[in-house]
């Protein structure tokens, strides 16, 4: 019996520290460069994860935000497969500088810790950053010139609010992100606004309505689609190997329509 339960517990275990490392394995094992960048403004230096691809051709950009854990392992994995997709992915670390003993993401205890220090931004620092990070890929020698904004969960809903400050993007794509509350801001959109959210997903899909309505009083374009059984951050669950199989199929889906769109650019 003892032996039994210790085979069960060595299972478990490997099991959720393979469940764990799927990310950071397909990093490692990723053929295409990475590189960190750090990009100033203001005396302030802000991290950044690079991924090319390996193509002959200049491609488009897109600034990758990551999701309310700070720059995880798996945000630099969809990086990463961007680039396989042919694109270059700049996933900027908005924990940069937090304070004295956290210089960025990895340097908190945990991710709930790093997700505390988060929500303590100031939402004008997020946008300087982000603008510093949009010029720094505009003169990128490997770009065409095309730069996207994209972002999951906290990651989204700052992808929604930078399309309403900053100039030059050409399309904005929010994954189950809440929309701006400042309902003037949307005069101030002047790209495309793409939607991936997942069914199950009611305290963000319920927002949806009125962002459609805002969107068309200022004739914008707001384009979405909500993926049959998926939840909250269905992207990252999708990816998991031992995702469920609605997150994963939307998850898919959402990476075909991405590519669809980006294509169409």
């Amino acid at each position: 019996m003892k032996t039994l339960l210790l085979l069960t517990l060595s299972f478990l275990l490997t099991s959720i520290t393979t469940a764990q490392d799927f990310a950071l394995q397909q990093l490692e094992n990723s053929p295409r460069h990475h590189e960190w960048v750090t990009v100033e403004h203001d005396g302030r230096e802000v991290n950044n994860f690079v991924a090319y691809p390996e193509t002959s051709d200049n491609v488009p950009v897109m600034i990758v935000i990551h999701e309310n854990r700070g720059l995880t392992d798996w945000v630099r994995s969809f990086a990463d497969q961007m680039a396989e997709a042919g694109y270059i992915a700049i996933a900027p670390d908005l924990l940069s500088g937090f304070d004295e003993d956290h210089s960025r993401t990895s340097d908190f205890a945990s991710s709930d810790a790093a997700r505390d220090a988060l929500y303590q931004l100031n939402p004008g620092q997020i946008t300087a950053d982000l603008m510093v990070v949009q010029s720094y890929a505009e003169g990128l020698d490997a770009g065409n010139g095309t730069i996207v904004v994209g972002g999951f969960c906290w990651g989204g809903s700052q992808t929604f609010r930078y399309a309403t400050n900053a100039g030059g993007l050409d399309a904005a794509m929010v994954f189950y992100g809440s929309p701006p509350s400042d309902e003037e801001a949307y005069a101030n959109i002047s790209v495309p606004v793409y939607g991936y959210y997942g069914e199950d997903d009611q305290r963000i899909n319920s927002t949806i309505p009125q962002t459609e309505e805002l969107m068309a009083e200022y004739n914008n374009t707001y384009d979405y689609v909500i993926y049959d059984g998926a939840g909250h951050a269905y992207m990252r669950r999708g990816d998991d190997p031992n995702g469920s199989e609605a997150n994963r199929e939307a998850r898919n889906q959402s990476w075909e329509r991405l590519k669809s769109i980006l294509s169409d650019l």
